[in-house]
């Protein structure tokens, strides 16, 4: 199983997705309570844009449960194919999850933000967005003004006066 493993994932890394999935899909029909291998299927359809049939691999392989760092990437993985199939309440749910158990993750932050923007909870999309914008950032321009986007950052609608 490893060999084929690394194959799959050599050849994914070479950009022959449909290769690489179809020895994934073979792995996955030999071991299916495999998480590793599921979340490995999952990521390899996402690739080639056939989101819907990622989810049920996605599920499965967080059900069976995956270490650590795999549970980050499948979290993100399935919240954001949610997301793109318009699933925006399973997305945000997902990415919720994520930024509990991983909430040093700007990436799922960022993805979560694109969930409550399409959930037309634009308010809170900008506020995620920036915080993250102010707490990654190395723009010395932006840097300067960190406090005042922090600080407004979830007071958009607030006229001052």
């Amino acid at each position: 199983m490893d060999d084929n493993l690394e194959k799959a994932i050599d050849l994914r890394k070479s950009g022959n997705y449909k290769e690489s999935n179809e020895v994934l899909l073979n792995l996955v029909q030999q071991y299916s309570n495999n998480a590793s291998l599921n979340y490995q299927c999952a990521w390899s359809y996402d690739l080639l844009g056939e989101e819907a049939k990622a989810v049920p691999f996605y599920e499965h392989a967080i059900k069976l449960g995956l270490p650590r760092k795999e549970l980050e990437g499948a979290l993100l993985g399935l919240g954001s194919t949610y997301r793109t199939l318009g699933e925006y309440e399973k997305s945000k749910d997902i990415f919720l999850k994520g930024i509990e158990l991983f909430p040093t993750n700007r990436a799922i932050q960022t993805f979560y933000a694109m969930t409550l923007y399409n959930l037309k909870e634009h308010s809170k999309a900008m506020e995620v967005l920036l915080k993250c914008l102010t707490e990654t950032t190395e723009d010395p321009e932006i840097i300067s003004y960190k406090r005042a986007i922090e600080f407004y950052s979830d007071k958009l609608d607030e006229i001052w006066e």
